[in-house]
């Protein structure tokens, strides 16, 4: 049975689709997940337009819009299958009412990388044996695993096989040893990729080691949102969407901004609102 603290539904409605258990396994074994196809053309083509203005002519865009989340983007921010993993690998359900995320929006960043650009940077692994305190910190229990920050990548044109995705070390997440030099090269073996269509979703713990790589299709650019989200009572990185932006979020969607701490019920407040002046930096 769904827990009666996490919303089942997104900002829009739409109703929250649950991990299912191979998708759990898969995640746990892996420390990334693959979600294909969650936008069809139609849907994607506002969201490029607006991500390319961002990047390009931002001043263009109006003040509720000048965010890599603001306009007909901030619909990448809790798709309903998102929301579903995010439930069950990052909700802090004690701060989770149908209301309110039990998660928080934490930092994020486009990427528009055309052929021959690489960005081959080995990083992150072995962040189960992490200290609390470290965002990049991976628990687990039977049937129960917390990812710490978590990363959400939306594949808004398509991926082919070898055109460059993220990759990935699976199951360094949980590595007890440092990563020998000899396996750090992009030809071993061990690492890991996608292919995707547009509008796919890529999610994966900061705790597994991962690194981008060169993009090698001249048809085709990669235009990618690397969004992260952390535990309400959290930030790892700086910044936050304008004050203009938040405002014309849905309030569902306004509270994955909330800022980061958490409370206690015997004083004022505790952190399942979003207002101005609850707002991260």
């Amino acid at each position: 049975m769904d827990s009666p603290f996490l919303p089942s539904a997104n900002a829009d409605g739409l109703p929250v689709v649950p991990m299912t258990d191979e998708q759990k396994y898969v995640f746990d074994l892996k420390g990334w997940l693959s979600l294909p196809g969650l936008f069809c053309e139609d849907e994607l083509g506002p969201i490029r337009e607006h991500q390319m203005k961002f990047l390009t002519d931002r001043e263009s865009l109006p003040p509720e819009e000048r965010d890599n989340h603001g306009g007909p983007s901030q619909v990448l921010l809790d798709h309903p299958t998102v929301v579903g993993v995010l439930n069950e690998i990052l909700s802090h359900q004690a701060l989770a009412t149908e209301d309110c995320y039990g998660f928080r929006f934490d930092h994020t960043y486009t990427s528009h990388r055309q052929a021959g650009h690489d960005n081959f940077r080995p990083h992150g692994g072995g962040a189960y044996f992490a200290f609390c305190g470290n965002s990049h910190i991976y628990q687990m229990l039977p049937g129960k695993v917390h990812s710490g920050l978590t990363r959400v990548v939306w594949e808004l044109n398509e991926v082919g096989q070898g055109d460059g995705g993220t990759m990935f070390l699976s199951g360094s997440h949980k590595s007890a040893f440092p990563r020998p030099e000899e396996i750090c090269g992009r030809e071993s073996s061990l690492w890991e990729s996608y292919s995707c269509p547009a509008g796919s979703a890529v999610i994966f713990t900061e705790a597994l080691c991962h690194t981008g790589t060169r993009w090698t299709n001249d048809k085709r650019d990669r235009l990618s949102l690397f969004t992260c989200y952390n535990t309400v009572n959290a930030k790892w990185g700086k910044g936050c969407p304008p004050a203009e932006v938040i405002a014309a979020l849905p309030p569902k969607r306004q509270t994955l901004f909330r800022g980061a701490w958490h409370g206690m019920t015997e004083v004022p407040k505790i952190n399942k609102y979003y207002e101005e002046d609850n707002r991260a930096v």
